[in-house]
């Protein structure tokens, strides 16, 4: 015969429950409900103040745990809980003596030690905060071999590393400690980062307080461009700990990364708040008050970053990146002394080059501007990977498999919606004030470099045995397939936007290789082609050191290698969706705004409007390099700026002549 739990005990394992599953503000309502009718029962007062701290209402906490305290004074756990609340609250001086009577009172407490140690080294006590360091590792040997694991892997030692966090989790299954530092293991020594994903997910799962697993998910989450994934994590972390820095300005990238600039303003300020000048949480900063507009908060932010550190190369790089701005003399003079130092780390001096190269073109040096501009170039191709002969083989292979009888026989059976007009190219083409056009329509919404149609091609054929994959895997699509990948994307992108219009901008350079999978998947899509000359297209390329990517742009040949192959694809493109694409060239909109507009729209199918003239009044986030160019009115000074350097550019005349000679008329004489 089952025997009834009191209500005591059945009362208190609902507030534990509540407290495991992340909802603090119920457990509280447990634990009063019942203290309304037995107010001193110390274990209710003790899980109400956990479910206080919980909420981050700490000082409220500090008070149940004192009068619990007050009626069982010998409670170790209560005097570890009012240590915690005090140390949340910086009061390290009055947590010590709570931990050491825990600990006098119960030595065995798992965490006691630790807290107190951490105490400890936070008033500079740092040999007594030792000595309570190796009395919780003595105690606990798996705790132990997970330090023992991690100083292994900080020495890039990971199979060691793996091994020995494998061994402690075969021990102790769900030590969610061991988890996090193998998933570390697997991700940062390339052996997994699937398996280091699934690891966290279940460390969060299992734990849904451990705001150190949340915030490593978030990291990793990032690195995979689960940016809305990563929010999510990022955001658990801040309610966790509402004073980590690094959680908010993890919260700030994610939500910089999936285009949500004016909350990642808001996470950033956040982290200042608690940090303080962290030169890169200032940078990210600024770089997103840049996104939204406000050019001056962003220079402020900048500067500020150099202040804390002259060195930081990165920050002099972003003003230089905002365009329209221009280096005061000593700001350029700082820079010159900055690349004479032989203790700058290999990117410092890069930032620095390119940032000169800018300050130099401003005061009409080329001369000085190229040496800077190839000089750091030459340094950062030194440090990325590029294969051309690999670029070039995966591009011949698209054409193969998308050629002109697949695209016929599978005409029309995708997703039928008008919502996107893709917007590709080139990096530094012209893209931007393409989808600013557009974007100043009044049934059209810019959502930027969206990676959407990426991540589908990289999922076509991923569980297949056979290791056929994307392209090739798209030839044994069905009809449905297709419509779901259409569907799919419709509803991934609707993640990026924030209004009701019928259209939608997604404007990425790079995706100009997959039009004809975009075309299939969702047949009555708008594509338009962002061209311009193709030496003021390589050149701005050059000019760029980009955040992540483009690694075809650090090398002059390897750039005109990369103009052919997108020059050929979309020519592929042309032949075999006759119509499909609209060419619009840059030097073409600048001479000719209104005639260039008109055609635009009318290859959307949507009405002429005045504003689209006056793009650069229209008020949204712009992510690329152009943000602040695409908010000034059509200006014709960036024609033909390869003419500057045109003793220089003979590699990119031998290799690309064939491509200019095509060109209209007015693109080939810009800037004469």
């Amino acid at each position: 015969m089952n025997q009834a739990i009191p209500e005591k005990d059945a009362n208190i394992q609902r507030a534990i429950d509540y407290l495991r599953r992340d909802r603090p503000l119920r457990a509280e309502e447990v634990c009063r409900d019942y203290l309304d009718k037995n107010p001193g029962c110390t274990d209710h007062i003790r899980l109400l103040g956990l479910a206080l701290i919980k909420q981050n209402r700490v000082a409220e906490a500090e008070e149940q745990l004192r009068f619990a305290l007050s009626l069982e004074p010998d409670f170790p756990q209560l005097h570890e809980d009012l240590g915690s609340a005090l140390a949340l609250q910086s009061r390290f001086e009055e947590a010590i003596p709570e931990f050491e009577k825990a600990i006098q009172l119960q030595p065995a407490l798992p965490l006691a030690q630790k807290k107190l140690g951490e105490a400890l080294a936070a008033i500079g006590r740092s040999e007594d905060a030792d000595e309570a360091f190796k009395e919780y590792i003595d105690k606990h040997p798996e705790r132990a071999a997970i330090i023992i694991g991690v100083g292994l892997r900080r020495a890039e030692r990971f199979d060691e590393a793996i091994a020995v966090f494998r061994d402690v989790l075969k021990k102790s299954p769900n030590n969610v400690n061991a988890m996090r530092h193998l998933a570390i293991s697997l991700w940062h020594g390339k052996k997994g980062i699937g398996d280091a994903e699934a690891l966290l997910r279940r460390a969060t799962q299992q734990a849904a307080d451990f705001a150190a697993a949340w915030l490593t998910l978030g990291d990793l989450l990032m690195e995979i461009k689960k940016f809305m994934d990563a929010i999510a994590a990022f955001d658990k972390v801040t309610k966790l700990d509402p004073k980590s820095a690094e959680g908010w300005s993890g919260l700030g990238n994610a939500y910089g990364r999936a285009m949500y600039p004016e909350k990642a303003v808001k996470a950033y300020e956040r982290a200042i708040e608690i940090s303080g000048d962290v030169p890169s949480t200032l940078s990210s900063y600024a770089w997103e008050l840049k996104t939204i507009g406000d050019q001056d908060a962003a220079l402020t932010a900048y500067r500020r970053a150099i202040k804390a550190k002259p060195r930081f190369g990165s920050a002099y790089w972003s003003m230089a990146n905002l365009k329209i701005f221009h280096f005061t003399d000593e700001e350029i003079e700082v820079m010159l002394q900055q690349v004479e130092r032989e203790d700058l780390t290999e990117i410092e001096d890069i930032h620095f080059r390119f940032a000169l190269g800018k300050a130099m073109e401003d005061k009409k040096d080329y001369e000085r501007a190229w040496h800077f501009y190839d000089t750091g170039n030459q340094r950062q191709r030194m440090t990325v990977e590029y294969e051309p002969t690999e670029m070039e083989k995966r591009q011949n292979i698209v054409k193969e498999v998308f050629d002109a009888e697949l695209l016929q026989q599978r005409a029309g059976v995708g997703y039928d919606v008008r919502d996107p007009v893709f917007v590709v190219g080139l990096p530094r083409s012209g893209s931007t004030l393409v989808e600013q056009i557009l974007a100043s329509h009044s049934q059209v919404e810019g959502t930027s470099e969206l990676l959407v149609l990426r991540r589908i091609t990289e999922s076509i054929g991923r569980y297949r045995t056979d290791g056929i994959r994307y392209p090739e895997g798209v030839r044994d699509l069905r009809d449905k397939d297709l419509r779901a990948y259409g569907k799919e994307y419709i509803e991934e992108c609707q993640r990026h936007r924030i209004t009701e219009k019928p259209r939608f901008t997604d404007k990425l350079p790079n995706n100009f290789p997959m039009m004809g999978f975009a075309h299939l998947i969702l047949p009555n899509a708008t594509i338009i082609n962002a061209r311009r000359h193709p030496f003021d297209t390589c050149l701005g390329a050059y000019k760029q050191l980009f955040g992540q990517g483009q690694n075809f742009t650090y090398d002059m040949l390897d750039l005109a290698h990369y103009y052919q192959q997108y020059d050929a694809m979309m020519k592929h493109w042309h032949a075999v969706l006759p119509g499909k694409i609209l060419d619009v060239h840059y030097e073409e909109t600048v001479t000719d705004l209104e005639g260039q507009v008109r055609r635009i729209l009318e290859h959307c199918g949507l009405p002429f409007e005045e504003n689209c003239l006056r793009f650069y009044e229209t008020e949204r986030a712009v992510k690329t390099a152009s943000s602040e160019q695409v908010r000034q009115p059509i200006y014709s000074s960036a024609l033909g700026k390869w003419r500057r350097y045109e003793k220089h550019l003979d590699i990119w005349r031998e290799q690309l002549g064939y491509i200019v000679d095509e060109l209209p008329e007015v693109s080939r004489n810009a800037g004469l």
